[in-house]
């Protein structure tokens, strides 16, 4: 089967393909780089593409998204999905086991891109081929012989790692089924959850070798964060605490920061920043455990909680979440 990608553009796009190629000449240089703090320490390189990028970007996404498969068990970036459904899904099982792809958008490569065309049985030309490499991957180094991967910060990047992850996501979802485990993936989090006591141990090398089977190592596991855990211990999946009474919650540390921080805002002595923060740990909050907001307004009023929730930056940006 071909995609016709060039064609579709020029429809999309009103370019011949002429002007397509000149102005994907550059494109994967073409990003704005910058850092953010991680949770946990260290730093996220986030790799934002120019305007007219990002809207190629989206216009070849609107193609994509109608030839491949994002798999069930790929629970982040879709609508009605998130954080609080990931956790939902293994909340009921006592032993869960964690694992974590390494530097994950920046590992996928345009070949894993076109691995995953031919398991779908696209054939792509060499214009093709060129045509997705430089509308959707960034070139970190800058210079003519830089390696290209994917970015975290492009709107194109979730779907392609979908698209590429498929196959695995396929695979073990089966392979778990037929154990009684439960198996979701979120971006690069890769969860498993069961009743049953110690068949959670060879996950780890099942994992490990299907990686290097059939994408070459070039995404592999980073060992640091494979954790098994039970009900026996604190259990958090993605951000979110599961009890041990399978509901979930933001943890006692993330409730005490909060209320301090309300606390603070209400005497007057929360910087503009902080209180935008808020704001959105509040957010966070109120979708994981209803039950807090309800606690936070007995504490500190509901009109409090309402004028966090409104409240908004001096230029507009912050709306009522």
């Amino acid at each position: 089967m071909r995609l016709h990608l060039y064609s579709k553009m020029i429809e999309i796009q009103s370019l011949n393909r002429r002007q397509i190629d000149r102005f994907l000449f550059n494109a994967p240089n073409r990003y704005k780089v910058y850092s953010i703090p991680k949770r946990n320490g260290g730093e996220r390189i986030i790799a934002h593409p120019s305007r007219a990028l990002k809207a190629f970007q989206y216009h070849l996404i609107h193609i994509l998204e109608s030839h491949f498969r994002v798999h069930s068990s790929a629970v982040a970036y879709k609508k009605g999905s998130g954080i609080k459904q990931n956790a939902i899904l293994h909340a009921d099982n006592p032993y869960i086991l964690k694992m974590d792809f390494s530097n994950f958008f920046n590992s996928i490569t345009p070949e894993l891109l076109f691995m995953a065309c031919a398991w779908n049985e696209f054939e792509l030309s060499c214009a093709e081929e060129r045509l997705l490499t430089k509308a959707l991957f960034w070139n970190k180094a800058k210079n003519q012989s830089g390696r290209l991967s994917l970015s975290v910060g492009a709107p194109s990047s979730p779907l392609v790692s979908n698209i590429i992850m498929y196959l695995f996501d396929e695979t073990f979802t089966k392979l778990c089924e037929q154990c009684g485990i439960i198996y979701s993936r979120y971006a690069d989090d890769l969860t498993f959850s069961t009743h049953h006591k110690n068949i959670l141990f060879t996950l780890p090398d099942a994992v490990r070798t299907f990686l290097n089977k059939q994408y070459h190592n070039r995404i592999t596991l980073n060992d640091r964060k494979t954790i098994f855990t039970s009900k026996a211990h604190n259990r958090h999946i993605t951000g979110v605490t599961l009890t041990t009474q399978g509901t979930l919650s933001i943890g006692r540390d993330r409730k005490r920061f909060i209320s301090s921080l309300i606390h603070k805002y209400t005497l007057g002595l929360l910087e503009p920043e902080m209180t935008y923060y808020l704001q959105g740990l509040l957010s966070f909050a109120f979708h994981i455990e209803p039950e807090f907001k309800t606690s936070m307004v007995r504490k500190y009023s509901d009109r409090t909680v309402i004028e966090l929730i409104k409240l908004r930056k001096a230029d507009g940006t912050y709306s009522e979440k």
